[in-house]
């Protein structure tokens, strides 16, 4: 079954558990979906779902930290809410030691040396898409090559 045949199976199983919050969220998602199909008239794979939900979740978070600053916790907290439905759905994240072993690998196998090199390991950390958030990956990269 694919990412987004469970995903609209969980829309299904919160109408019937009368789950509002989840199922308007993951309505939110759906539409997102359709969204992407229409614009870019293509079949989505379980690898653009991700992508997909990865958008949405970032969304969300800077929206969140609008919110904070905004001294706005009532919407603060739908955001938080929707980034808790939507995270399940994600690939399992890789731990720190995980992600900067994989960019050690990486890093040895483009040559990079210094920090002029960053475009180079980015370009193949591309294969960990999904599995950490860029944010991290550029600032595990940094560290690296610092």
């Amino acid at each position: 079954m694919s990412l987004r045949e469970t995903i609209n199976n969980d829309v299904k199983e919160a109408m019937k558990a009368k789950d509002a919050k989840k199922r308007d969220a993951l309505r939110l998602l759906t539409s997102a979906f359709k969204q992407i199909e229409v614009d870019e008239r293509k079949e989505l794979s379980d690898e653009d779902v991700i992508k997909i939900i990865q958008t949405q979740i970032k969304r969300r978070n800077d929206a969140a930290t609008q919110y904070r600053y905004a001294g706005r916790d009532d919407l603060l907290q739908i955001e938080l809410d929707e980034i808790e439905i939507y995270t399940p759905y994600l690939p399992a994240q890789l731990s720190d030691e995980e992600l900067s072993n994989a960019l050690k690998e990486i890093i040895k196998n483009v040559g990079a040396t210094t920090a002029k090199d960053m475009g180079k390991v980015m370009g193949a950390a591309k294969e960990l898409a999904g599995k950490a958030d860029g944010k991290r990956i550029n600032e595990c990269v940094k560290s690296l090559l610092a």
